[in-house]
């Protein structure tokens, strides 16, 4: 069985991967991946607290927020299609705000 500790540590890098791709990309697409990392970290970490402890209680949550996070990533690319149909690309950079 893995440590419970590596699990964390997992987690931490995802969620840090997760944050340096938010703050330094650009790219709307590149953007949506990161937040999905690091919402996945969180998600980790209540997979990892449940086989530890052996309740599988985090692991109803870590399903609820798989769909939760689903259904984020439906918004956020509905979101980026508004976005390149008004602005002609999805840097966001280069569109500061969403109007026709």
């Amino acid at each position: 069985m893995i440590p419970l500790e590596w699990e964390l540590l997992l987690s931490a890098l995802l969620f840090v991967i997760g944050l340096y791709g938010v703050l330094v990309r650009t790219n709307a697409i590149v953007v949506l991946m990161s937040v999905e990392i690091m919402f996945n970290a969180p998600i980790l970490n209540l997979v990892a607290f449940s086989a530890y402890f052996g309740n599988p209680a985090g692991q109803v949550f870590a399903l609820v927020a798989i769909a939760l996070a689903a259904g984020e990533a439906a918004v956020g690319l509905a979101i980026f299609l508004v976005l390149y149909e008004s602005h002609g690309t999805v840097d966001l950079s280069k569109a500061r705000l969403l109007r026709w």
